[in-house]
């Protein structure tokens, strides 16, 4: 675990490379190209921040946002956000190992809903994977049954869960 304070800074293109090792590292499963990396961070800044702890990245959160009622596909480019969005979409956020239990995933969470808020969006949304999903409802996320959206839910792990917040909370 890191014993100094890690601190999130927004995430540029010279970042990429360790969002890549990051990714690799926490979400095996769940490959997707630099090129998805890439696109999220160009096509909206200001949802894409990476963890550093001593001079090291140690996790990244992208963001962006998206219409509700579809999901971005997996290890899929976007080609341009929705002029119609009306959610606020965790794209991922990945900690490494050593970076969890310090309160960095916490932080971050608190800073998106703030800037989802600022930005007028009715609700935050993600994907929940890797047994995520207790995190989640602790910063106020719910699982959302939707029959619609079962195929791609599927094609993350039998247990994702699209989980919704109302900025109303």
């Amino acid at each position: 675990m890191i014993t100094s304070l890690a601190a999130w800074r927004p995430l540029t293109p010279a970042d990429l490379s360790a969002v890549e090792a990051i990714a690799a590292d926490v979400h095996p499963d769940f490959f997707e190209e630099p090129a998805v990396f890439a696109e999220r961070q160009r096509l909206y800044p200001k949802g894409t921040h990476i963890l550093e702890a001593g001079g090291a990245p140690c996790g990244y959160v992208l963001s962006h946002p998206w219409r509700i009622a579809s999901l971005p596909s997996l290890n899929s480019l976007l080609g341009s956000l929705p002029e119609d969005a009306d959610t606020y979409y965790l794209h991922d956020l990945a900690l490494l190992t050593r970076a969890r239990g310090t309160g960095a995933a916490g932080r971050i969470v608190a800073d998106l809903v703030a800037h989802a808020r600022s930005e007028g969006f009715a609700s935050m949304s993600l994907v929940a994977v890797n047994a995520s999903q207790a995190f989640w409802e602790r910063h106020g996320f719910a699982a959302k049954e939707s029959p619609a959206l079962a195929g791609k839910l599927e094609s993350y792990e039998q247990s994702a869960r699209f989980m919704v917040r109302s900025m109303d909370e």
